[in-house]
């Protein structure tokens, strides 16, 4: 069955969008994204998430929790994307946000360009490289990871796209990262780390925010 007329699915994802505070219409978007990975999913293994509902809670509106947290952002390097977590949501949700999904994987940036093409974000844009060879020096306002590795490995990869007055990283974590955060390198100063709440996951979620010191 086509996961766009799964009215279950909908009425799910519709759910989580009214407690994040976020209009219904972008389900139709976000369901026609989780479509693709899926279809693309079984050829390319994108993810190790398979069962459409987990999606929508463990990607959809895990990704889109750190919304409010990005409004107002220019330009966004998401790092080691995979199949586009968190960045296409974002794009999706912030049409006025500039995406770059940044991946060195070619069978995963060939699932992202197909994505951009197909949902017509005109928004997102597709950097296949590796994180470190990214020739962008602080070309973006913030920079994003999840899952991706831990705050001091991001900064020493992508430390050099944020732009120099006040640019930032904000990391999605699962656990207060204390040990992490203790660890930052010179020249960056934590924030803020705020707690997340991702509608129908029971687990912790943190949002940490890193600035140029």
């Amino acid at each position: 069955m086509d996961i766009t007329d799964d009215t279950a699915l909908r009425d799910e994802l519709d759910a989580g969008l009214r407690a994040l505070g976020l209009a219904p219409a972008l389900a139709a978007p976000l369901l026609a994204y989780l479509a693709l990975l899926l279809r693309w999913n079984g050829t390319y293994n994108l993810t190790a998430v398979r069962d459409p509902r987990e999606m929508v809670t463990r990607h959809l509106l895990d990704s889109l929790a750190m919304v409010a947290h990005v409004e107002g952002l220019a330009t966004l390097a998401d790092l080691g994307t995979g199949p586009g977590l968190p960045g296409i949501p974002l794009a999706i949700a912030l049409p006025e946000l500039r995406v770059t999904l940044v991946e060195s994987n070619g069978k995963k940036a060939r699932f992202l360009r197909e994505a951009v093409r197909q949902l017509k974000l005109s928004n997102a844009e597709v950097a296949e490289s590796r994180i470190e060879a990214l020739d962008r020096p602080g070309g973006f306002d913030a920079i994003t990871a999840r899952a991706l590795a831990t705050l001091p490995d991001i900064l020493s990869v992508g430390g050099h796209l944020p732009k120099a007055d006040g640019g930032r990283l904000l990391a999605m974590k699962g656990i207060h990262p204390v040990d992490e955060i203790a660890a930052l390198p010179a020249g960056w100063r934590l924030v803020a780390v705020t707690p997340l709440t991702v509608p129908g996951l029971d687990a912790e979620r943190h949002l940490v925010v890193i600035e140029r010191a």
